[in-house]
């Protein structure tokens, strides 16, 4: 069997004060929403960038006691534009809301999508987390520069937890607003067709060749060195590649075969995620040519190549 991939530096220790104003850099501030769960953990971070004008960056759920706070936090300032990192629920689904009340455009990269086409007999099982009918009045792209109140971020195109995933860099400081892309409390979800392993793994790299170190995710307290997080995750996620071929060459046939031998002792409210990622993980590799993989009515079978 393979390694067992090196426990993740994880950081769960962080103190959302949800509904507060908190500051997190000059011209950044965070608001928590109060949906901490299983997937959340604490909660979805928004963020106003800006000070006397402000961008909302993910205005989270559509909470009334969210909304207050976000309101109560905008204090009357004009709201130049409302940003997504991406257009999961958790993250998107007051964007409309607030655009209706402050009049301000919303800003993502493009509508919601697959990361391919789905199969016949296919279930999508995050299509209810999903956005999809947000348009955005301004689509961004890889390099975009948002200027709002001296603030200044440039967009980094970061697919793979979903297709329209970006991250946004702060100009001139060590800051990166990582979204779901990277998160210090956890490894992020990756579950096709939503997501990609492959567009994810690309995206990892890419923010470790950024100039920025410190992240700031949209779950969970910043991560001091962004970078060596990020290592950590490639090399949680390559090694977990690993597994899944040298079991898959031991025999086993189903993701259920793969779950019960890679995550013997995980708990049961967590093997549904562990299961999409590990489809996520299989894909990858059959497409690399590392195994094989038959999809039907019947479900995925697998078999060494």
């Amino acid at each position: 069997m393979a390694d067992t991939p090196p426990p993740l530096p994880l950081n769960t220790r962080f103190d959302p004060q949800p509904g507060q104003l908190v500051s997190v850099a000059p011209g950044i501030a965070r608001v928590t929403a109060p949906n901490s769960g299983p997937y959340t953990f604490t909660g979805t971070n928004s963020f106003l960038i800006g000070n006397e004008r402000v961008a909302v960056l993910d205005p989270g759920p559509d909470d009334p006691h969210h909304m207050a706070a976000l309101r109560a936090a905008i204090a009357g300032r004009p709201v130049a534009a409302i940003l997504l990192t991406h257009t999961h629920r958790d993250h998107s689904a007051s964007a409309s809301r607030l655009k209706n009340e402050t009049g301000a455009p919303l800003w993502f990269a493009g509508p919601h999508r697959l990361s391919r086409p789905r199969r016949l007999f296919e279930l999508n099982t995050l299509a209810g987390a999903c956005d999809w009918g947000l348009i955005p009045d301004r689509t961004l792209r890889d390099g975009d520069t948002i200027e709002i109140d001296g603030v200044a971020m440039t967009t980094v195109t970061t697919p793979g937890h979903c297709a329209n995933h970006l991250c946004f860099a702060a100009n001139n400081t060590d800051l990166l607003l990582s979204g779901d892309h990277v998160m210090g409390w956890n490894s992020t979800l990756v579950a096709v067709p939503d997501g990609s392993m492959a567009d994810y793994l690309q995206s990892l790299r890419k923010v470790i060749a950024l100039p920025a170190t410190r992240y700031i995710p949209a779950h969970g307290g910043p991560i001091e060195d962004g970078p060596a997080f990020a290592r950590a995750l490639l090399s949680h996620r390559e090694l977990r590649n690993r597994q899944v071929v040298d079991g898959v060459n031991a025999g086993a046939r189903t993701i259920r075969d793969l779950l019960r031998r890679i995550y013997p002792l995980l708990a049961a409210n967590l093997q549904f995620a562990a299961a999409l990622t590990l489809r996520a993980h299989v894909e990858y590799l059959a497409q690399a040519g590392a195994i094989r993989m038959h999809s039907g009515v019947f479900g995925t079978r697998l078999s060494p190549v």
